[in-house]
């Protein structure tokens, strides 16, 4: 098991949240995504370490970014 925790920009709702939990969670092996609108922390659980591009399109076709 593998967790990474990243910082989404541009969240402000349930509605942010959902979107962006929904795209990662496509991601092969991902299990499980928790996301704080309030902080932008968005915690990723997988089967092992997720590719840092595959989340940054996932968030991107979302509609939001990674902070740098």
């Amino acid at each position: 098991m593998s967790t990474t925790t990243i910082t989404v920009t541009g969240m402000t709702c349930a509605h942010c949240a959902a979107s962006v939990r929904e795209e990662i969670g496509e991601i092969a092996g991902v299990r499980a995504v928790d996301v704080d609108v309030e902080s932008g922390a968005v915690t990723i659980d997988s089967d092992n370490p997720v590719d840092r591009a595959a989340i940054q399109r996932a968030v991107e076709e979302a509609g939001y970014q990674l902070a740098s």
